[in-house]
């Protein structure tokens, strides 16, 4: 039989055959990974299409050719009724606190409840809970702290932000996409990634993606391995260095708590927007000429797995810890820095739980590693951002004491106000300024020492990275919104916030590139200094 392939399906089979060679085997990724073409009037599902019947041909065959064998059963994304029904009766409730009194009524109780804390802010904080319990929250309460309902129906939230549909379809509508001209389509393609949260295994086939279309300014590379063993992974975006000093790099993370997706599908967002625009956007393209920039989606892969899988609403990581019943260590808790300071370190069944001793969280530890080595070979982290959700704020360090000032406070301070700008400008939405330390501790108690409110404050991720890192401008940012949807932010919201963190982005490095990065002055202060500085109050 005489075998031919005509020029244009050559071009498809050897685009489809590198995309598969990327894939490890200890991902065992599937290509369920890709956009949704009901979403897209413009894309149509013909199976019987030549193009489709090439790359049904590669998904169900190929990975035998390369040692990667496929399952041929893909599994529908929606969550299971058992997944349902862990939430049917519980609420998420506000309560607007005025007082230390009442700060430290409702950290007493979170902590004798184990309720789980959703969101804080220097006026309200925010408690999931369910219905039968809430009479006896109430009971622990002073009688002025009385609760709004946010969210009267959470596991309806919770279903509304699985994607719909099964990855049968993904894979029908990825087989009409024009491969051989992907880059044209490439527009296209994002505007249907975007319209759903992603699995862990769709964002690693989309990395490896992004890293094929882009050698020339991107790579990707495992940072670790997590608890669980899966891979850490980080894309590097960047368009050379054009001198020999050393290289500046913003490093922005996201996923470090499982819940939060829109902190990882912002940082996708980001990584396609950055991509995509270079040699189109004036500021983009003058960002990645001048500095490195690091994306990792899911720092926290075991957690945002178990959130797709067993429970949504999980935020901690998957390691076993003393107590075989309470699993899961707080990634921003795990920190070496002042990590002494965190209130509930010695119970592992705390939503903020960050170890028994500093870095004692397996994530946490590799990413450290992993940093300390890059800035040994030459890489120089001149900021840091930190996405998580929600609450929509602009935090700067410290978070462990708010009796601390941070040596370049000022700069801080002044960066925060014009990134909570730039996170406006898209579509309005407004974003606060704060130490990050006035989410969770008090300024005083009494006697005039700190008094945490109702999360652990020292070893955050922040923190580290300025103090130990000496990024200079490390942020916290906590993305939408302010509490009607919480961590289930409708799918619909991740473009409009996808838009916003990249105008901070942007903005981010127009500052950078002005003051030129850093300020060249020592960054550690002496141990005088720190005297001096403990013993400033706010």
């Amino acid at each position: 039989m005489q075998l031919f392939l005509s020029t244009k399906w050559a071009g498809l089979f050897i685009a489809l055959a590198l995309v598969f060679t990327l894939l490890s085997p200890a991902s065992a990724v599937r290509l369920q990974a890709f956009p949704r073409p009901w979403l897209d009037a413009n894309i149509t599902c013909d199976p019987q299409h030549q193009g489709f019947q090439v790359f049904k041909w590669l998904r169900d065959g190929a990975g035998g050719l390369f040692s990667r064998p496929f399952s041929k059963t893909l599994a529908s994304t929606k969550p299971s009724p058992a997944l349902y029904s862990r939430y049917k009766n519980d609420v998420v409730i506000r309560f607007n606190v005025t007082t230390p009194e009442e700060e430290h009524a409702l950290a007493q109780a979170a902590d004798q409840m184990f309720l789980d804390i959703w969101a804080f802010t220097p006026d309200w904080v925010d408690v999931r809970i369910r219905k039968d319990d809430v009479s006896s929250l109430l009971s622990l309460l002073p009688r002025s702290l009385r609760p709004s309902v946010l969210i009267h129906d959470v596991a309806a939230a919770v279903w509304a932000t699985y994607p719909s549909e099964t990855a049968d379809n993904v894979m029908l509508g990825f087989g009409k996409l024009n491969i051989a001209k992907m880059k044209t389509s490439f527009e296209r393609m994002g505007k249907l990634f975007f319209r759903d949260y992603q699995t862990l295994a769709v964002i690693t086939n989309w990395l490896r993606l992004l890293e094929t279309m882009f050698p020339s300014i991107a790579g990707l590379v495992s940072i670790g391995k997590s608890y669980e063993g899966r891979d850490i992974l980080a894309l590097r975006v960047g368009a050379g260095n054009e001198t020999k000093q050393d290289r500046k790099t913003i490093l922005i993370a996201g996923g470090l708590h499982g819940r939060e997706w829109i902190s990882t599908s912002t940082i996708n967002y980001l990584v396609w927007s950055v991509l995509t625009s270079y040699e189109k956007d004036r500021m983009i393209t003058k960002l990645l000429k001048h500095f490195d920039l690091i994306f990792i989606p899911v720092l926290n892969p075991d957690g945002y797995e178990y959130t797709w899988q067993t429970d949504r609403l999980w935020r901690k990581s998957r390691q076993q810890t003393k107590l075989r019943f309470c699993r899961g260590m707080d990634l921003d808790h795990a920190f070496g820095y002042a990590w002494e300071d965190s209130r509930h370190q010695t119970d592992p069944c705390s939503e903020s739980y960050g170890g028994d001793q500093p870095f004692e969280a397996i994530e946490a530890f590799e990413l450290a590693k992993w940093a300390k080595s890059e800035t040994a070979n030459g890489v120089k982290f001149v900021a840091f951002l930190d996405l998580h959700s929600y609450s929509q704020q602009v935090l700067f360090p410290y978070a462990y004491s708010c009796s601390v000032d941070p040596p370049n406070k000022e700069n801080l301070e002044e960066l925060a106000i014009g990134l909570a700008k730039a996170l406006r400008r898209p579509h309005g939405e407004r974003y606060r300024v704060d130490s990050a330390c006035e989410g969770v501790v008090l300024h005083a108690d009494s006697e005039g020492d700190a008094v945490s409110r109702v999360e652990a404050a020292g070893g955050s991720a922040i923190d580290w990275f300025y103090h130990d890192l000496r990024a200079r401008y490390s942020y916290q940012i906590k993305l939408r919104d302010t509490g009607s949807y919480g961590f289930l932010l409708p799918s619909k919201q991740i473009v409009p916030t996808g838009e916003e963190t990249l105008n901070a982005l942007k903005y981010l490095g127009d500052y950078l590139l002005g003051n030129n990065g850093i300020e060249s002055s020592p960054f550690r202060p002496s141990a005088g200094e720190w005297k001096d500085l403990r013993g400033r109050r706010r």
